[in-house]
């Protein structure tokens, strides 16, 4: 004990020191400090820049009085021309005349860009990059004007180079002499140029490039060398249809000797040669190559070859199977080298940099319980010997028995002797809580990899575990994990974690008030501690209307929705179908990507967007992560069934490749809730206590659920594995401040928009097809399309707003307006398009249909 107080007081004396060092930090990333920080910055630089204008201007009455002593000085200071005064005129002389010269005006420009990027953090220039150029440019234009102008007959009050240059220059002069002098700033400059700019070396190799002034200067008849000395004419002969047996086949391929020369179209003449008729010059592409080639220069795949094929009647197929070969290596290898150059010039993407002064939340804001309650000996040893003699009385016994003390569980974990039954020590559960007073114990025969038995005995002082505590953990804050949830603290008093996406779905059950919500909020918290807005987006579907609501605030950071929803959290029954159908078709829409990209899930895809592999002008795009949250999921059931069912076990089903994962939660537990369909789908369970065994084996296959003690005491299963954890506690006004300190930063000028379809009655698609405007058409469809033309928008929720209907009837009035052509089909996220422009020809198509 005394040593564990000794860790502990080294550890609260560490912890104010580390609080100041937070604290210091913070100040200096302070937004308002940045900005008075840059204000003083952009004033220094701008009062030196105008005194520096103002002595270059009219400098020579300053520069004599100047000359004088201090005390004549300070009496004439208001005969000083400078606009600055006798400040301003000091500081211009000192810096033009005894340091750089005139190029001493770049310290001044330096100072104030300085300013502009403290006072706007939005600007995307590097401040070391403008350090660099601006101190060679004025040290290399100082040496310069120091050898070339040492002194100036029209300004003779200043010195052009500063003394720095004239030092630098006449050094320079004895050391190399004129010539080395000139060969040195020639080298420097062009070296300087290499490293600041990336296209400088390129543009001088091409221009210094030999073959292409050669190539420039060739008229439309030249033609390149080619390895067969009998390819010598491009000649026209072969492409007249009186001489030839044509056909013209689509070729993209690159002589290995001359990559220049791409042959595009090839003709296959009677002798058997490819005449490329149609070839642009890169150089000139108004002058096409004309080149003949035989047929073994471009092989053939062995499989096609046919020696007894004396007419060549395979030639064709040996063409195509060519085309196809070298169009397959030549675009690879086209992308390859793009995605090489653009890494090289821009470096590799970053998401992030979409909100790149975004900040994760910092632990401070949420509470530290104090100190942890340390359980008592003596009852840790009275509770020791009551197991002991209750065994005993039933003729139970054992040799060893040790305790495991954790957060609101002790684990004491027995050995039996020889003989003993399994079973019988299962069967004494209760008789052995009744004999510790306990309010419930779980009994783990056997432990799982461990040749003894488990018995979890309630704390009588139970520890609160804070979400402070696991999050500041090392484990925590060092995991490699792509969505880490920490959910709390396992009886061994050590964090618990879990990668949600190799869970991948999580069923969260439990009855009413024993921390089931708290547990949501320890997730959502895990992953706006550790995501960054860009990496991650959430779907919040919140039937009670009040769990999530606080969430809202963070909207243009974290979640997602459909465009048409005025909230992010999702409330209404008709809009969570909704929701859950466009989560499809975004999973449906990403496997398209995947398999466009040859890869296997959306980590693969993102290395390779992020190296550049992937050109988003074919559709391809970052991919967050998305986390479907659903809380009160047997509520949807009953009032929705299998439309909410279905997406949710097709989701669970496809989507974790696309990197869709979902969390749903009920606290009704039943076999008609919690059905096969969707435990098949969510391997992975986290049960909170519960009324009945009944209960607990629909959610874990097993009982135990309804043994524990509540206040976030839970069983987490993974595959057949189950551990108990004690549920991290974080309280609303905790979540409150995580989401002002997110929503106090810049975030996405709108929330991420699902992709919006229009459904029918029954869930699916729209079938056009099937809408009768003469027997079906809806009582509201004229006041519809009047408001619609009117407003020039059309949009099924503002139909369902307008006229007070359902969302399965404002979709199907939708269908009708525009299977009579009123709207145009849904777009996705966009808006639809309007056909009609006035009323009067709305009227006229009305009474025509």
């Amino acid at each position: 004990m005394p040593k564990n107080n000794k860790s502990a007081s080294k550890t609260a004396s560490a912890e104010p020191s580390k609080s100041f060092l937070e604290k210091v930090k913070a100040f200096c990333t302070d937004e308002t400090v940045r900005f008075i920080t840059g204000v003083i910055f952009f004033s220094i630089g701008l009062f030196i820049f105008v005194s520096e204008i103002s002595f270059l201007l009219s400098g020579r009455e300053d520069y004599n009085l100047l000359m004088k002593d201090m005390s004549t000085l300070q009496e004439e200071t208001r005969h000083f021309s400078n606009v600055c005064s006798a400040l301003g005129a000091n500081i211009a002389n000192a810096m033009i005349n005894n340091w750089f010269g005139i190029p001493s005006i770049l310290v001044s420009l330096f100072l104030l860009s300085v300013g502009h990027r403290l006072c706007n953090p939005d600007t995307k220039y590097s401040l070391l990059r403008h350090f660099i150029f601006c101190f060679f440019i004025m040290i290399w234009t100082s040496v310069l004007l120091g050898a070339v102008l040492p002194t100036s007959s029209v300004l003779d009050f200043i010195i052009p180079g500063g003394l720095h240059g004239i030092i630098a220059a006449n050094y320079l002069n004895l050391a190399v002499g004129p010539i080395g002098l000139s060969i040195i700033l020639a080298v420097s400059m062009i070296i300087f140029c290499a490293l600041m700019f990336a296209s400088f070396v390129p543009k001088v190799q091409s221009w210094l490039n030999i073959s292409n002034w050669k190539k420039n200067g060739e008229n439309e008849a030249d033609k390149p060398e080619v390895e067969n000395p009998e390819v010598e004419n491009a000649n026209t002969e072969n492409t007249d249809a009186e001489n030839t047996d044509v056909e013209n086949t689509d070729v993209e391929n690159i002589d290995a000797e001359n990559p220049d020369l791409v042959i595009t179209e090839v003709e296959i003449t009677d002798d058997g040669k490819h005449t490329d008729t149609e070839n642009p010059n890169p150089e000139n592409p108004e002058t096409p190559y004309t080149t003949e080639v035989t047929a073994p220069v471009v092989g053939v795949h062995p499989d096609l070859e046919d020696p007894d094929d004396a007419e060549g009647t395979s030639t064709d197929e040996k063409v195509e199977f060519v085309a196809e070969v070298a169009k397959d290596s030549e675009s690879e290898m086209v992308e390859q080298n793009t995605s090489m150059s653009l890494v090289e010039k821009y470096g590799e993407y970053d998401p992030t940099l979409e909100l790149p002064h975004y900040k994760l939340p910092t632990y401070d804001l949420l509470k530290d319980y104090g100190k942890v309650v340390s359980i008592d000996a003596d009852e840790q040893e009275k509770n020791k010997n009551r197991i002991i003699e209750a065994l005993k009385s039933y003729h139970v016994f054992i040799k060893d028995i040790k305790a495991t003390i954790g957060p609101t569980i002790t684990l004491y974990e027995i050995v039996p002797v020889e003989g003993t039954k399994i079973s019988k020590i299962r069967n004494l559960g209760d008789d052995i809580a009744m004999s510790i007073a306990a309010k419930g114990i779980r009994i783990i025969a056997p432990m799982p990899g461990k040749g003894t038995i488990g018995i979890e005995v309630p704390n009588k002082n139970a520890q609160t575990v804070s979400m402070q505590s696991v999050l500041a953990s090392k484990k925590f804050q060092e995991t490699t994990f792509d969505l880490p949830i920490a959910l709390g603290k396992t009886i061994t008093d050590e964090v618990f974690m879990v990668d949600l996406c190799k869970l991948p779905h999580l069923l969260v059950a439990g009855a009413t008030g024993q921390g089931k919500s708290v547990g949501l909020n320890a997730i959502i918290t895990s992953l706006l501690y550790k995501k960054h807005p860009s990496q991650l987006k959430i779907v919040l579907v919140d039937p009670k209307k009040t769990e999530f609501s606080i969430y809202s605030d963070i909207d243009k950071h974290f979640l997602a929705k459909l465009s048409e929803n005025d909230d992010a959290v999702i409330t209404d029954v008709d809009k969570v179908i909704h929701t859950l159908q466009s989560v499809c078709k975004e999973m449906d829409d990403r496997n398209d990507l995947l398999k466009k990209a040859h890869v296997r899930n959306i980590k693969e895809y993102n290395a390779k967007f992020v190296r550049r592999e992937l050109n988003p002008e074919h559709g391809h795009r970052y991919l967050p992560y998305m986390v479907v949250i659903i809380d009160e999921y047997g509520d949807l059931i009953i009032t929705a069934g299998k439309e909410v069912e279905t997406p949710i076990a097709r989701i669970a089903a496809v989507a974790r490749a696309a990197g869709i994962h979902m969390v749903i939660a009920t606290q009704r537990p039943s076999a008609n809730v919690v059905t096969g369909l969707i435990k098949a789908n969510f391997p992975a369970r986290m049960a909170f206590k519960v009324a009945s065994q009944i209960d607990s084996r629909t959610i874990l296959d097993t009982t135990g659920a309804n043994q524990l003690i509540g206040r976030g005491d839970m069983l987490f299963l993974t595959g057949s594995e189950i551990t108990r954890v004690q549920c991290a506690f974080v309280d609303t006004p905790e979540v409150e401040n995580v989401c002002k300190f997110i929503m106090n930063q810049q975030g996405y000028p709108d929330v991420y928009a699902l992709p919006e379809i229009e459904y029918s009655d029954n869930g699916g698609d729209t079938n056009l097809k099937g809408v009768d405007l003469n027997k079906d058409r809806d009582p509201f469809f004229a006041e519809a399309a009047r408001m619609i033309v009117l407003n020039q928008d059309a949009s099924t929720s503002m139909i369902q707003r307008k006229f007070s209907i359902g969302f399965n009837r404002a979709g199907r009035l939708m269908d009708q307006l525009e299977a009579a052509g009123i709207v145009g089909p849904a777009k996705g996220s966009k808006k639809r398009d309007i056909y009609v422009a006035t009323e009067f020809d709305l009227e006229n198509l009305i009474n025509n249909l």
